[in-house]
């Protein structure tokens, strides 16, 4: 089996980012973006996706954390295309549903080659600490857009903005989990009916 890693850089006047992937890993992960909130997100994604990820970022936090977390979205998208290939032999789309105490959320994901969001969480406050809440749309934008991902990701209830996030973040590390899979049925096929994705 072919190594399924990458690593990708993307260097703009606004932000420096490194992002480095194994899909088939342990969920190990190092972060240095200089946006802790961001960074406890990330690692959902990588402990419930068991894809071990190191990311590190610099970029205008003096303005604001904006470029920051979407580049950092652009840049991991970028990272899943290129580890995935022609996405042979995986299992394409993947869903989870995720409770955290009162707060439940699902996520579904399909691996078109077709960008497409649809994301429909409204947060109970605009801030968590410091983090603005309006920046996890920008960062799956920017992640759909560079993965050619189709994600629908749904907040069903829940009253606190932590929470609310955190079982965004862990769905959405799930559903990749089980959308990244290989599938040894489909072996060396394309799982689409066009032949390519």
């Amino acid at each position: 089996m072919s190594a399924r890693q990458a690593k990708v850089s993307r260097d703009t006047l606004e932000t420096q980012i490194s992002v480095e992937i194994n899909l088939d890993g342990a969920g190990k992960s190092s972060f240095n973006t200089g946006v802790p909130f961001l960074e406890h997100m990330l690692d959902q994604i990588a402990r419930h996706g068991l894809i071990d990820m190191t990311i590190e970022a610099k970029g205008d936090l003096h303005i604001d954390s904006h470029h920051t977390v979407e580049d950092i979205g652009i840049t991991l998208g970028q990272a899943f295309s290129k580890a995935l290939g022609d996405k042979k032999g995986i299992y394409r789309y993947g869903h989870a549903y995720v409770p955290l105490d009162e707060a439940l959320s699902r996520v579904v994901i399909d691996f078109s080659g077709r960008p497409g969001l649809e994301h429909n969480v409204k947060y109970t406050r605009g801030n968590i600490g410091s983090f603005d809440t309006e920046l996890f749309y920008e960062f799956f934008q920017g992640f759909i857009n560079h993965a050619n991902v189709t994600l629908h990701i749904d907040n069903l209830r829940g009253r606190n903005a932590h929470h609310i996030a955190e079982t965004v973040f862990k769905a959405f590390g799930r559903a990749l989990r089980m959308a990244i899979a290989r599938d040894e049925r489909m072996a060396d096929i394309i799982p689409s009916t066009k032949g390519s994705l």
